[in-house]
């Protein structure tokens, strides 16, 4: 066992705290970081750990050991690496969103290299809540895991709606060329769902799908921000998913919002 892998307590690996005194906030959001190399690992956890609302509770090596370690640890959010050995960033968020309990588990985001890695699609499609770039500068990251934390989208509007335009484009040619999906889709049960949403809520979920934020939604319908925040709270759970990220992929997929339809109109 290397010293950096992950314990009930703050990783080794991480920075200290600034004072031998400090202490976590009581409502401190919890993280783990999950990488494959070492100097990433240690250095998210380090940014992370400098902040009075955060506290790393622990790090993790691969996809396997992340989901131990949320299992033990029971973070409030984790930074997961989409390429890692023994268990894949993928298949990791997979199965801490098919854990008992999940609507209450960690958020997930992901790391990536390219802003439109193709992996990204799937791990939100897994369950993740969103992406970050492994260069993002130390205030968009705290700010990301803040929102997330809160159950809102990661980044942007307009970015979300442009990773999940992009790469629903291209599972249609997939389809058609015969070659199986790693994880079909639930439409089915999305469908169903969707027949549930009153007239009101399906215009604020294909609003938000299609990269408006809750301001925006807003001053389009002429309604509060407050009265867009509810209706959104009432589609998840309606459909039965965690947050906003996970309710525009089930638009796109559902058919709901055309990929792209927008932006031809």
């Amino acid at each position: 066992m290397t010293p950096d892998r992950a314990t009930p307590t703050p990783a080794p690996d991480a920075a200290p705290s600034p004072a031998p005194d400090a202490a976590p906030a009581p409502d401190a959001i919890r993280l783990v970081v999950a990488d494959d190399h070492h100097v990433v690992r240690t250095g998210f956890a380090a940014l992370l750990d400098s902040q009075p609302d955060f506290t790393v509770v622990g790090t993790a090596r691969d996809g396997a050991e992340a989901v131990r370690v949320c299992a033990e640890l029971r973070p409030d959010v984790v930074l997961m690496d989409v390429r890692m050995p023994t268990m894949d960033g993928i298949e990791a968020t997979r199965r801490l969103a098919a854990q008992p309990g999940s609507a209450q588990g960690p958020r997930v985001l992901i790391l990536t290299t390219f802003d439109l890695d193709e992996y990204v699609y799937d791990a939100l499609r897994a369950g993740a809540s969103g992406f970050l770039l492994k260069d993002v500068t130390a205030e968009r990251l705290f700010d990301a895991v803040r929102v997330v934390a809160e159950g809102q989208a990661l980044l942007a509007p307009t970015v979300t709606r442009r990773l999940i335009s992009e790469f629903a484009n291209r599972r249609p040619e997939q389809g058609d060329s015969g070659q199986a999906d790693p994880e079909p889709p639930k439409a089915p049960s999305v469908h169903t769902a969707l027949a549930t949403l009153t007239p009101r809520e399906t215009q604020v979920l294909r609003l938000v799908a299609e990269g408006l934020s809750n301001p925006e939604v807003g001053k389009r319908l002429l309604i509060t921000e407050e009265t867009v925040k509810t209706h959104v709270s009432r589609v998840l759970m309606k459909l039965g998913l965690r947050d906003r990220t996970q309710a525009v992929v089930a638009a796109y997929e559902s058919g709901l919002v055309v990929p792209g339809a927008r932006d031809r109109a």
